[in-house]
């Protein structure tokens, strides 16, 4: 799988600290992000409408919750993600590696 072109740049700096914007093809997310956690490929307790209303550039998703429930499978088959979740925003999946080896030991 080829790795995506996004682009990141500094929009202003204060001595040690910075402010940022990256350009996906979902869209932009300033930095630093604020990123509701959608552990089943669902925010809890919250319409993606209201995501979307407070101004969220991006929200996480975790690779191995993903695998277990809902499983690749069937995010696949319905067109993957961004389209199971009904998301317009960009969606960071982390690694869960980790995780998934123990799973599978």
């Amino acid at each position: 799988m080829a790795l995506k072109k996004f682009v990141f740049n500094v929009t202003s700096k204060d001595k040690y600290s910075r402010t940022g914007l990256i350009e996906t093809k979902r869209g932009n997310i300033r930095t630093p992000a604020f990123m509701p956690v959608g552990t089943q490929a669902t925010v809890k307790a919250v319409k993606i409408e209201d995501i979307y209303k407070t101004g969220t550039d991006i929200i996480l998703s975790n690779t191995y919750h993903l695998m277990i429930r809902p499983g690749v499978d069937r995010i696949s088959s319905l067109g993957g993600l961004h389209e199971f979740m009904n998301c317009k925003i960009p969606i960071l999946t982390d690694s869960g590696a980790f995780k998934l080896c123990l799973y599978l030991n």
